[in-house]
């Protein structure tokens, strides 16, 4: 089985200046503003790279542990994550230097053990993480069973 997916950008202008829009193949994100301001300077009117990479990780994450989770009989109520992204200045330009995941999880009778195993799978299984990890000086997590 092969799935595919797309999203386009498109960018007019320097870098400094300039602005892009980028949008999905769902559409679900149409012609969504970013710029370096979005980027570099914490301009909340748009998006980012970064960003977008820490919400298909968070995502990702999320849906891996939900699986593993329910194929041990422990179908979860919720899985909340957020992927924390740092990107860093270095002698040859920027880098992705780490990614930090933080999962609350509502799961009925498991216990913390079974959980925090669980979450490690999960981190270290999923395709995102599989597709970032080696560019990446740090991927940690943080698991919480929430009873």
């Amino acid at each position: 089985m092969q799935i595919e997916r797309s999203a386009e950008a498109v960018w007019k202008g320097d870098l400094k200046s300039g602005q892009g829009t980028t949008s999905t193949q769902s559409r679900i994100l149409q012609n969504t503003p970013y710029s370096f301001k979005t980027r570099f300077e914490n301009d909340m009117h748009g998006t980012n790279p970064e960003e977008l990479i820490a919400a298909a990780h968070a995502s990702c994450f999320s849906m891996a542990f939900s699986n593993l989770l329910s194929a041990g009989g422990h179908a979860p109520k919720e899985i909340r994550t957020q992927a924390r992204l740092t990107m860093v200045k270095t002698d040859t330009g920027f880098k992705l230097s780490k990614i930090h995941l933080e999962t609350v999880g509502q799961v009925d009778g498991i216990d913390d053990a079974t959980f925090q195993q669980t979450a490690a799978k999960a981190k270290e299984g999923c395709p995102v993480s599989q597709l970032l990890k080696p560019g990446l000086d740090e991927l940690t997590m943080k698991a919480t069973l929430q009873k």
